[in-house]
């Protein structure tokens, strides 16, 4: 069996070792402490924000921020399609209602035109959660000029995104309220965790509070309102330190990766590398491509062969419309073609003649390596084994 070649895995470098030492060695093994405040401070001053808040998990950072904007049982929230279910499930959380929202070819991110039409539906949503897919940025100023036009906060979801950037400035910053992952993963990871931003101190606060199960200022345990158990303990507070001195080399690197692939299909008009965002700058944390239609190959033969190879890779995001979990509820097309819950079922003739972008995207395309380890072998491997079916 070959060595295996992992789609993303965590790059420890052993800086994570020294401060997670420290914290053993000064008996900060406890949630919070010296390495949860000095994560959020230096993680704050990369991105360009006054504010964050450590917490448990990038899913968990997405449920505060709805908390902050106090969406609750029966409010509208729109959300992108095209992600990964944690963007979509703090919603049900609440007993909210998502409408989800096509993608655009451009970027694949949230389509503005499906934006524009979701607000002649539902003209007051609670929030809007947009995500930077695959560390490509949205078209923010697009969609943040039509939630202001309606006065709708904004939550950006940059869970794949952290160090990308739009016309310079980090993604994650822009909204109301912006979101990082830690997931293993990730372009960095604490193992698990995540971060809540905001530019306004006392929503982080206010979530901080949340975070740490909401006990009031008292002697004694006394809690005035449900709180979580959400917060980043000092231990992986302590990897994401180490991890956060390597981001812009795993950057670097993952740009890398792309730009080899991109250079390695170009004279293969049936491959199609995902877009990048002509305003801004992907971390490039997947590198996916999309088969061009009528081709004979399909993204499900290049993963079997890649398996066999004992080389990982994934399908695309499948659009949260398409979910069983979320079939109740309503989609926004870029196309035109909206679906009522009651029409979210791949195949149903109730959907033929709307091809949506995301459900397109999902049929044709597939997230290849991207493991900042790949040496130069590996990538050849992975390029010959793509290029042999075409």
């Amino acid at each position: 069996m070959n060595k295996k070649i992992y789609l993303s895995s965590p790059t420890m470098h052993g800086k994570e070792q020294e401060f997670v030492r420290e914290a053993f060695d000064t008996n900060w093994v406890a949630p919070l402490g010296p390495n949860v405040n000095n994560f959020e401070k230096e993680l704050a001053e990369y991105v360009g924000c006054d504010h964050a808040a450590a917490l448990s998990s990038g899913t968990a950072a997405i449920h505060l921020a709805l908390r902050m904007l106090e969406v609750e049982q029966g409010d509208i929230v729109f959300v992108s399609s095209l992600t990964f279910s944690a963007t979509c499930n703090p919603i049900m959380y609440e007993k909210a209602i998502p409408v989800f929202i096509d993608s655009e070819p451009d970027t694949w991110n949230m389509s503005p035109e499906a934006l524009r039409r979701a607000y002649e539906i539902y003209p007051q949503p609670k929030a809007v959660i947009v995500v930077h897919l695959y560390g490509t940025p949205a078209k923010l100023d697009t969609i943040m000029s039509i939630c202001a036009e309606h006065n709708t906060p904004l939550i950006e979801d940059a869970a794949e995104s952290l160090a990308s950037t739009y016309k310079g400035r980090e993604t994650g910053t822009f909204g109301l309220m912006g979101i990082y992952s830690f997931n293993g993963n990730k372009i960095i990871t604490t193992s698990g965790g995540g971060m809540l931003v905001s530019a306004e101190g006392g929503l982080i606060d206010k979530a901080r509070f949340l975070a740490t199960q909401a006990r009031d200022i008292a002697r004694h345990y006394q809690h005035s309102q449900v709180g979580y158990n959400y917060r980043m303990s000092n231990i992986t507070a302590g990897i994401g330190r180490g991890q956060l001195l390597f981001l812009d080399e795993h950057k670097a690197k993952k740009q890398a990766i792309y730009r080899q692939y991109q250079v390695a299909f170009e004279d293969i008009p049936e491959i199609t590398m995902n877009p990048q965002n002509v305003d801004g700058e992907s971390n490039n944390w997947l590198s996916c491509m999309t088969i061009a239609k009528g081709c004979a190959v399909t993204p499900d033969m290049i993963m079997d062969r890649l398996e066999a190879e004992n080389i990982e890779s994934r399908p695309i995001w499948k659009p949260m419309h398409l979910q069983p979990v979320f079939a109740g509820y309503d989609f926004i097309s870029h196309t035109g073609g909206d679906k009522k819950g009651n029409q979210q079922k791949e195949g149903s003739q109730d959907n033929e003649g709307c091809e949506a972008v995301s459900e397109d995207i999902f049929a044709r395309g597939l997230c290849l390596p991207s493991d900042v380890k790949n040496t130069d072998e590996d990538m050849a491997l992975i390029i010959s084994l793509v290029r042999n079916f075409f």
